[in-house]
């Protein structure tokens, strides 16, 4: 029979509690990555709602109705669906690249949601380049996307693939422009943090909106792009390639592709919504009601709740515009696309840009 000294129960004790410390640290550093990510899941379901309806008032027929009162619950029923569906694959394609693909596209959106401010004191990571990481992060996707056209083996997902690496760089480099336009003009940072906050003293007056509406619709229309939605769904374009870099999907990688699409979409909406409309600070003036300053900013949980409240009904707000231009518009030829891209928007970006830091040289 083997009995313990003191020393080594006091060891063994020690090593309990370094093992439970570790423990509720990992805890403590995914519980709120947990609830960020359910609550963009929840966050994508509605945008999925509020397009199904939308586009059914749009064309004067009636919606989803079924599932649940007002069909709320048609998109997790379809999402279960996808889950239960056969994953196939090639025969001929490459599976690693296949199977790759729809989970780099994912993650690399998912990224991008730590450094959107949805209040005053919540923002997973306040970082001083916090734009240009979500910038250089969404450039990432369409590497997924062209991983599976070339994975597929089919020539129309080839293409697909190859179609979204074109329409990436032509609108990337008017996006970042009209970021430094911001950036040079109100803040002198690319925090997302300190842009809402340089917006936050006039209410609506003081948005980035009224300072920079050309580098406003600019990033719209290139946004619109970076997220493939009508009329610049070129690389899933149905009449011409099936279902582009998708077509050889089923079950579960389908459905990250599908939710990919409203995920890059809400996360678009959301830097919309930092970047020019004052992200989660009120829209009444300050000045006219000095007391909103304090309630604005206030720490614990009211402060919290009022900035992500305004913060969500301002993007919300801000979707019926791709949701009805989805249901308006033509889709362009791939031709006018990097024309716009190229020969439109990126001279304007850059002038914008000369004309921001001109007057800022003249302010000084």
């Amino acid at each position: 029979m083997i009995i313990a000294t003191p020393e080594v129960q006091d060891i063994n004790s020690f090593s309990r509690l370094e093992s439970l410390q570790e423990v509720y640290g990992i805890i403590w550093v995914l519980a709120p990555i947990s609830i960020y990510v359910l609550a963009i899941t929840i966050g994508v379901l509605v945008i999925v709602w509020l397009e199904r309806e939308i586009s059914a008032g749009i064309q004067q027929r009636i919606g989803p109705e079924y599932a649940s009162p007002l069909g709320i619950l048609q998109a997790l029923a379809d999402g279960t669906k996808l889950l239960f569906k056969e994953n196939l694959l090639p025969s001929r394609g490459n599976s690693s690249l296949f199977s790759i693909g729809p989970s780099i596209a994912v993650i690399a959106i998912l990224l991008s949601y730590s450094v959107i401010p949805f209040s005053y004191n919540l923002v997973l990571a306040d970082l001083n380049i916090g734009i240009f990481l979500w910038i250089a992060i969404s450039s990432i996707a369409p590497i997924g996307l062209l991983m599976s056209g070339y994975g597929s083996n089919n020539k129309y997902s080839f293409l697909g693939g190859l179609r979204a690496a074109a329409q990436s760089i032509s609108y990337e480099i008017p996006l970042t422009l009209c970021v430094l336009s911001i950036s040079l003009r109100v803040s002198n940072s690319l925090s997302t943090v300190d842009i809402v906050g340089a917006q936050s003293k006039y209410g609506f007056l003081g948005w980035n909106l009224w300072r920079q509406p050309i580098g406003f619709i600019v990033f719209l229309i290139s946004s619109l792009a970076e997220c493939e939605r009508l009329p610049f769904d070129l690389p899933e374009a149905e009449e011409e390639l099936v279902a582009g870099y998708q077509t050889e999907y089923s079950g579960i990688k389908f459905g990250l592709f599908y939710v990919a699409s409203y995920l890059n979409l809400l996360v678009s909406s959301l830097f919309v919504t930092a970047l020019y409309l004052g992200g989660s600070n009120l829209s009444i003036p300050y000045i006219f009601v000095p007391g909103l300053v304090e309630i604005n900013k206030a720490d614990g949980i009211f402060g919290t709740t009022i900035g992500i409240f305004i913060t969500l009904a301002k993007t919300y707000l801000f979707l019926f515009i791709p949701i009805t231009t989805r249901w308006t518009l033509p889709r362009l030829r791939m031709d006018q696309l990097l024309n716009l891209g190229w020969k439109f928007l990126l001279p304007i970006s850059l002038g914008n840009l000369l004309l921001t830091t001109s007057s800022q040289l003249l302010s000084l």
